[in-house]
């Protein structure tokens, strides 16, 4: 499966701690847009599509969240509840968010722009399009 945990470094002293994101270096792709999620209530579930081209990189900044991932064969469970733990998604991976922790923040870096055609929204055409592979 087209995902894995990255470790960030975490640089700090006595004052706090700070993470560095860098294209092509800690974040494996050229970054286009970055947005961040929050308020999503515990019982609220988010994600359920995939994305045909789309790398993104997820990063709970303040809470915890759990990934429900699938590539048509086998299906991931992750929980992101780590600042300095980033979940990479590849490309055509189905995703389900749930269990949002109250007040939980995750920030997304994607490798392309906004496309409303890039988003397989439907589970039934995903597992097509991954028979067809």
């Amino acid at each position: 499966m087209n995902i894995k945990l990255l470790k960030m470094k975490v640089l700090g002293d006595e004052r706090g701690k700070l993470v560095s994101l860098e294209a092509n270096k800690n974040v494996p792709f050229e970054i286009k847009r970055v947005y961040y999620i929050f308020d999503t209530l515990p019982e609220e579930d988010r994600g359920k599509h995939a994305h045909v081209n789309l790398e993104q990189l997820i990063i709970a900044i303040d809470g915890s969240c759990e990934f429900i991932l699938d590539d048509g064969k086998e299906k991931q469970n992750i929980v992101l509840n780590r600042p300095d733990i980033g979940l990479y998604i590849g490309k055509n991976i189905w995703r389900e968010m749930k269990n949002f922790s109250y007040g939980a923040k995750l920030m997304v870096l994607a490798s392309d722009y906004y496309d409303e055609k890039e988003y397989i929204r439907s589970y039934d055409e995903f597992l097509k399009i991954c028979k067809e592979k």
